[in-house]
């Protein structure tokens, strides 16, 4: 309630400024003053209002970085101190440049206010001036990328050889983290053996073998639902019957013709074989027309037919993968038998560095730990990493941050 009061006084405060503006405007045409005649009394009292103005912009100001200023969680990281100086280094810059630029604003505003006995100099170019605002700026930059480049190549350059490494692989809406098995090593990845039970499809015989099994299920119940489909069979079934009944009728032509024509040299009698073949079929289609059959569209046969196509070629790729599982005596997918998955949390060692690697299913996804100070886009196709040591236990951390709950 005391909100929405203070939000009606603030609408009804401008409102009144608003109108308060009309009727001086009013007032000063009833007196024939025109707006671009300004005399030296309002030229004051502008010059004067920007300083009133300025202190309290800087008023303000200062009173948000006090009750605001200590914005960033307290670092839990050994690089977190080489990232909170960075930020420290620029925001001291930048607040340097705003009083700087806004007072000499604020002051030339209310120093060159108009005067009748003053004239104004035109003053078009002058060189040094050019060179100090272009030169100090770009000192000033290039201080700041520097700095910054120098602190990001520490935080993302390769990591020891004894860092514990972590994957963490994202989806929509999903984290989940790995951790290399005893041999110290991540199993191969490849998206194609995806399952419900491999979510980050690290590559294993039996995860093959799974992954084969499933797209044979899948390919063998839509070829079910196209071998099923009734206009399909009833078509089937008219064209196996005249086949047979062509055949039928040939082989009475031949008794009447045989002796005036002799060997007929364009009749190729049908085989027994392919007879018996033809008749067997046209059992089993009148068999599944007596039972549940599915009524499709073109539209629905034909992308039923490229769904096959599709999982056929995904099927191929996974039988291609055979020549990669290399004979060594550590293979690419026998690393990945001792890798442990875990979903919801993971844990770190304190004052041990830790690589983490991103990897993405679908799109790109941000994973932010801003206690860490650590921040990586996970990319669809392409692993990112990123290096730190923790410095501090959760214990600790709901000490310092005085929540039991954190």
């Amino acid at each position: 309630m005391t909100k929405i009061l203070i939000l009606l006084v603030l609408v009804v405060g401008i409102i009144a400024i608003a109108q308060l503006s009309k009727v001086y405007r009013l007032s000063a045409n009833l007196r024939g003053h025109r707006e671009e005649e300004i005399s030296e009394a309002d030229s004051k009292l502008q010059g004067s209002l920007w300083i009133v103005f300025m202190i309290i912009f800087y008023a303000t100001t200062i009173w948000q970085i006090i009750r605001y200023g200590d914005y960033l969680p307290p670092s839990a990281s050994q690089h977190g101190e080489d990232v909170d100086t960075l930020m420290q280094f620029n925001l001291y810059l930048i607040l340097f440049v705003f009083f700087c630029v806004n007072t000499i604003l604020f002051v030339f505003a209310n120093k060159y206010k108009y005067s009748k006995d003053r004239k104004a100099h035109f003053f078009p170019h002058d060189n040094k001036l050019e060179l100090i605002w272009t030169i100090v700026p770009s000192i000033v930059l290039a201080v700041i990328i520097i700095y910054g480049l120098r602190t990001w190549v520490d935080m993302t350059g390769a990591a020891s050889e004894d860092a514990l490494r972590v994957e963490v692989y994202s989806k929509q809406f999903d984290w989940t983290a790995r951790y290399a098995g005893d041999d110290g090593e991540f199993g191969a990845t490849n998206f194609n053996v995806i399952s419900s039970s491999n979510p980050l499809g690290i590559l294993t015989q039996e995860g093959v073998d799974e992954a084969l099994a499933n797209l044979d299920k899948k390919i063998a119940k839509i070829q079910d639902e196209l071998d099923r489909e009734r206009g399909r069979l009833l078509a089937e079934k008219e064209q196996i019957e005249s086949e047979l009944h062509a055949d039928d009728h040939e082989d009475h032509g031949e008794h009447g013709h045989h002796g005036d024509h002799g060997e007929h040299g364009d009749y190729h009698e049908m085989s027994p074989e392919h007879k018996a073949n033809l008749e067997a079929r046209l059992h089993h289609v009148e068999e599944l027309l007596g039972q549940e059959t599915t009524i499709l569209t073109e539209g629905a046969i034909e992308a039923k037919e490229d769904k096959i196509y599709r999982l056929k070629r995904h099927r191929q790729r996974l039988i291609e993968l055979e020549p990669f599982n290399f004979s060594d005596e550590l293979s690419a997918w026998d690393a990945g038998r001792d890798d442990k998955i875990v979903k919801g949390e993971f844990h770190l060692p304190v004052g041990k560095e830790v690589e983490f690697v991103f990897r993405s299913r679908d799109v790109i996804h941000s994973a932010y730990m801003p206690h860490f100070r650590a921040q990586m886009n996970t990319v669809p196709g392409v692993p990112t990493r990123f290096k730190m040591t923790p410095t501090i236990t959760t214990d600790s951390m709901r000490t310092i941050m005085d929540d039991p709950d954190f």
